[in-house]
């Protein structure tokens, strides 16, 4: 399989991979982080998946998606963290004063994972965020260790995937999911 890597302006194969079944379900749509908790609770049903219509059409784009051939099978969240409820967070703490992007939210369609897309994603999550000029990405993932993670509570990633594509520890949070700790991994940009 070849996959490739390309920002997510496609909203129909947005909502392939993080839109509900049934337009009238109040699924996360990836915004969860992405907007003020106040207008996540305001929005709901067909109203989340044209809020992400609408961050498909705009620049930058939402995120990126992982395709293989025509068939949209990852999906990456990454955006300033300016822009991002993260910039806010009391839980995951600003490590200093630099315009970074958060990448926060990976997600591989069932019957792709295990064959690297998680992997592509990281990548062009790092390359969409310097080709719009940050100076470096932050990700906030889970650090389980050994452990086993429940896959509907992997969404922030994994804390080695991350060593693995060559970010660093950059701090410890007040954050946990699923029973894990999330760590703050950076990869310098510049």
């Amino acid at each position: 399989m070849t996959v490739e890597v390309r920002p997510a302006a496609a909203f129909e194969d947005v909502r392939a991979l993080v839109g509900p079944k049934s337009p009238q379900a109040n699924v996360c749509w990836c915004l969860s982080y992405r907007i003020p908790s106040k207008l996540n609770n305001e929005l709901r049903g067909p109203a989340r998946g044209a809020y992400v219509a609408e961050l498909c059409r705009a620049e930058p784009a939402p995120g990126v998606l992982a395709y293989d051939g025509d068939v949209p099978v990852g999906w990456a969240a990454v955006a300033p963290r300016s822009a991002t409820a993260f910039a806010h967070s009391r839980k995951i703490p600003h490590v200093d004063d630099l315009p970074v992007w958060s990448l926060w939210c990976i997600r591989v369609r069932p019957g792709h994972r295990k064959q690297g897309i998680s992997h592509a994603l990281i990548a062009g999550a790092v390359d969409f965020a310097r080709a719009h000029g940050a100076p470096a990405i932050e990700a906030y993932p889970l650090d389980n260790g050994n452990a086993k993670v429940d896959l509907t509570m992997a969404y922030p990633g994994l804390r080695k995937n991350f060593e693995r594509a060559g970010f660093t520890h950059a701090a410890d949070t007040t954050s946990v999911l699923a029973g894990h700790p999330r760590v703050i991994m950076r990869l310098d940009l510049r």
